[in-house]
């Protein structure tokens, strides 16, 4: 009887060792598009008994039902509309139909040294002395984001209209194809709310000249940019960084892209490093 008893300890602890471990029953996923800019996730599938994300705007029409499963893209257990433990939603959706957006401003020296001088090498050769310049503006929901809503393409001169926008024309039109047609807008309308959101980003004075490389906690470059706008508050951004190094940051804003909203902690993917790299411009 006593052997029993201990044998069947040895097994209760070892299933409870497995299922708390770190690592277990995570899925990986894409959140405020950290990886929708690298490959496409499919459309998940709807629990049966699962709402659909709210909207602020009553007008949008609804989204159309997923028809296959995505990996789920947080696990910080906030539902967000959602069942617990459903997949997040991603891929195709209606025009207009989501709840914010998040602004995401790159850092030019930063995206030159992980990789970018390859693929943009006129943003990156010595003497374009650029720092942050416009990424995207992204239809989020509050969990997930929609892409690839399909829709007409951008005419060359409302292409152009977004030099000193975006870093190059390039990026302007495959922001317009993974992201702008989400926004239910035309893509004149769009990059024009691209451009109101970038208007209404104060850059502080420390990153609009940086010559050297500096090592800068990410709470200290948020503070940066709280001391120089006065309706930006903690939770409404994030600091992105890649391999110790900055690499965006991130502001979420309102539909009408008025205001900066919080971001659902779901979604705030900030950086967890004590200390980044900064580097300069060049």
């Amino acid at each position: 009887m006593r052997l029993a008893r201990f044998l069947t300890a040895i097994f209760v602890a070892g299933t409870c060792a497995m299922l708390s471990s770190p690592g277990a029953a995570q899925d990986s996923g894409c959140i405020l598009d950290n990886c929708a800019d690298k490959k496409p996730l499919p459309p998940p599938q709807l629990s049966p008994s699962s709402p659909q994300t709210s909207t602020p705007d009553a007008s949008a029409p609804p989204a159309p039902t997923p028809e296959t499963p995505a990996p789920n893209a947080d696990s910080s257990g906030s539902t967000g509309g959602w069942t617990p433990g459903a997949p997040q939603p991603s891929g195709a959706s209606a025009p207009g139909d989501f709840d914010f957006y998040v602004l995401s401003f790159s850092w030019s020296p930063g995206f030159c040294d992980l990789g970018g001088a390859q693929k943009s090498p006129e943003q990156c050769h010595d003497g374009v002395n650029l720092g942050f310049v416009v990424h995207g503006l992204w239809p989020q929901y509050n969990q997930g984001f929609p892409s690839d809503c399909g829709g007409a393409n951008p005419s060359w001169l409302v292409l152009e209209s977004t030099q000193g926008l975006y870093p190059d024309i390039g990026l302007a039109r495959y922001e317009w194809r993974k992201h702008g047609t989400c926004s239910g807008k035309s893509p004149a309308a769009y990059f024009a709310d691209v451009r109101r959101a970038r208007d209404l980003i104060v850059i502080p004075p420390t990153f609009r000249n940086e010559q050297t490389e500096q090592d800068v906690a990410p709470l200290d470059i948020e503070r940066a940019f709280f001391a120089v706008n006065p309706r930006l508050r903690p939770g409404m951004m994030s600091v992105e960084c890649v391999n110790g190094e900055l690499s965006e940051v991130r502001f979420c804003l309102s539909k009408d892209v008025r205001n900066f909203v919080p971001c659902p902690e779901d979604a705030h993917q900030s950086c967890r490093a004590q200390d980044i790299a900064v580097a300069p411009m060049r």
